[in-house]
């Protein structure tokens, strides 16, 4: 006997809920539902994503590699290796690709938690997630401890176990450079007592492609030096490709092997990986991005000023901003008024409800930013604009 065929009646109704809000930034879908408009018309300053948009030459890839899309990728991604290889002047042997930095920074939790892990907070939240997902240890450090009133730095001469107040056993440290939220800077010689002290080094260097060679403050020059070095980079925020994952990592052979063995094969797809082979490339794409960075970003910060709000020197390009008033409502005052996006820091617990973050973008954009601020925290400078 047959089933009976359903009906419309029979066929239940959806259960879907409101999109919860997010813990990272970037996700317009939420911001989109929450004022009932097209995710397309909000302006996003809660990620800090490159303003310029995708890079011709990424497009010109994406459009190359269609045709290969029937086939799996090269499991090895030797030609994308050898692109980073050559962008930082080592063996590609040294190289691991990874779909996006998250990916590689859980592998590299799973080793993390092998140790008592020193942590400077506040810290980027998927942090405590990895190392939480294998039951790791982690030893909390204030960043503030290295700022007088949030702005300078504070040279320190205890050793980072004397930090972690002398736990038995051996020692890692996972360190943001520069820091995420505060955008700080570490300079190499501060780290490098570190590394040598430590038995494991995690350095996520996610933003540090927004400063020029001549001012950035990457280890990567000393993996081949320290074994216990490992260098996490994402092309996803200076390229603006969050959408493609894709970022790698930088370590000793013997290590990139175990990391490769502790993951699906395949991880990268084919179109991110001919687009990293691009945009490694693309040295006009670079240059317009720090010529970009050089003229909005004193722009906003001086247009924050203007509105009475304090931040962090930052060297990337996002702002840490504190506020009077609640962020969150803010947050949703910005975007039922006038649908732009910021970042609320409650992810971050020690910040609380009073800051936010917000990424630059174009001069135009961060002016639209700046006169919705000032109509809602200094009405008095929005009358006066």
């Amino acid at each position: 006997m047959k089933s009976a065929r359903p009906t419309l009646k029979s066929i239940p109704k959806s259960t879907s809920q409101p999109t919860p809000q997010p813990t990272h930034g970037g996700n317009l879908r939420w911001a989109a539902e929450l004022v009932g408009c097209l995710p397309q018309d909000i302006l996003d300053f809660s990620a800090s994503i490159n303003p310029l948009g995708l890079p011709d030459s990424a497009i010109a890839a994406i459009h190359t590699t269609l045709p290969t899309l029937t086939a799996y990728p090269d499991p090895h991604y030797q030609r994308l290796r050898q692109a980073i290889a050559t962008h930082h002047g080592i063996d590609c042997d040294w190289i691991l690709p990874g779909n996006g930095a998250a990916e590689l920074l859980s592998l590299a939790c799973r080793e993390l938690a092998q140790h008592v892990t020193a942590l400077f907070t506040p810290a980027f939240a998927d942090y405590l997630r990895g190392l939480a997902a294998y039951d790791g240890v982690v030893g909390r450090l204030a960043i503030a401890d290295f700022l007088t009133d949030g702005h300078s730095a504070v040279p320190k001469s205890r050793s980072l176990r004397q930090r972690l107040g002398n736990p038995s056993g051996s020692i890692a440290l996972l360190l943001n450079n520069p820091h995420n939220p505060t955008g700080y800077l570490w300079a190499r010689s501060q780290i490098q007592a570190w590394i040598e002290e430590a038995d494991l080094v995690i350095v996520d260097e996610a933003f540090m492609d927004f400063l020029p060679a001549d001012r950035d403050q990457t280890v990567i020059e000393w993996v081949q030096q320290y074994p216990q070095l490992v260098v996490v980079r994402s092309l996803t925020k200076f390229y603006a490709i969050p959408g493609l994952r894709l970022g790698y990592a930088i370590a000793h052979p013997d290590r990139i092997k175990q990391w490769q063995t502790w993951r699906d094969p395949w991880s990268v797809n084919s179109l991110a990986t001919a687009v990293g082979e691009a945009v490694l490339n693309d040295r006009p794409y670079q240059q317009r991005t720090y010529e970009w960075l050089a003229i909005a970003k004193p722009q906003l910060e001086t247009g924050l000023q203007q509105l009475g709000l304090d931040f962090y020197p930052s060297v990337s390009n996002f702002l840490l901003v504190k506020t009077a008033q609640s962020v969150p409502d803010l947050q949703r005052q910005l975007l039922q008024r006038d649908r732009i996006l910021i970042r609320n820091c409650l992810s971050f617990p020690e910040l609380g409800d009073r800051f936010l973050r917000i990424a630059v973008r174009l001069v135009p954009e961060n002016h639209r930013l700046l006169l919705s601020l000032a109509s809602l925290i200094n009405p008095e400078v929005s009358r006066k604009e």
